[in-house]
């Protein structure tokens, strides 16, 4: 009999414990899903905006190691650089510092935002090829666009490098002032969906 009371009572234990292990496997499990989504955010697209004469486009920058420095810069404050145009396919000039480089041939295109020789920025509304540190990109202008924006052809072109915040909405500006939207941190977006958006300097919700 005391042999069987034995038994009984190392099967419940057992059973206790395995389901405690069970519920701990669990809750590990669910504690852990935070971290997938701060790895998630972590991931999403950075942005920085270029500033010509008092219009604004945003550039979706890389994440390398050069536009990890480039933003901690920018979070001291914009800067303003002046820059030159170069074949009639980019305008460029020296930052002022360097950053780290990850060179690469790379075939620019319209758009494309470049570090060269690790301390100067080149913006395209042309293309080239030559061995550049990606940055970013414009997105959303023709290259005839870029070329009016980006003030192409010209010298001694003054330009403004700084982050996105949502003060600065309202000052954006373009050539086509209607039906222009803008999420929050100052990106252009051509088909919105449902969200909150920035439209002729006002907040709307769709």
């Amino acid at each position: 009999m005391m042999r069987y009371y034995f038994l009984l009572i190392t099967t419940l234990l057992f059973i206790c414990c395995s389901a405690d292990n069970g519920t701990k496997a669990q809750s590990s499990s669910i504690l852990q899903a935070p971290s997938d989504d701060l790895k998630q955010s972590s991931m999403q697209t950075q942005t920085m905006r270029i500033t010509i004469d008092g219009k604004t486009e945003v550039v979706n920058l890389v994440n390398n190691t050069a536009t990890q420095a480039l933003v901690n810069k920018l979070k001291e404050g914009p800067i303003n650089i002046s820059l030159n145009t170069n074949g009639d396919f980019e305008i460029w000039g020296a930052l002022g510092f360097s950053l780290p480089t990850s060179n690469e041939n790379i075939n620019g295109q319209p758009g494309d935002v470049v570090l060269y020789a690790g301390s100067n920025i080149c913006i395209f509304y042309g293309s080239n090829s030559y061995s550049y540190t990606r940055l970013g990109k414009i997105n959303g202008l023709s290259a005839s666009e870029l070329k009016a924006f980006l003030k192409g052809g010209q010298n001694n072109i003054s330009v403004t490098l700084s982050l996105p915040d949502v003060s600065a909405i309202n000052h954006i500006h373009t050539d086509k002032s209607d039906n222009i939207y803008y999420t929050l941190n100052g990106q252009r977006v051509e088909h919105p969906t449902k969200g909150i958006y920035i439209i002729n300097g006002k907040k709307i919700t769709l």
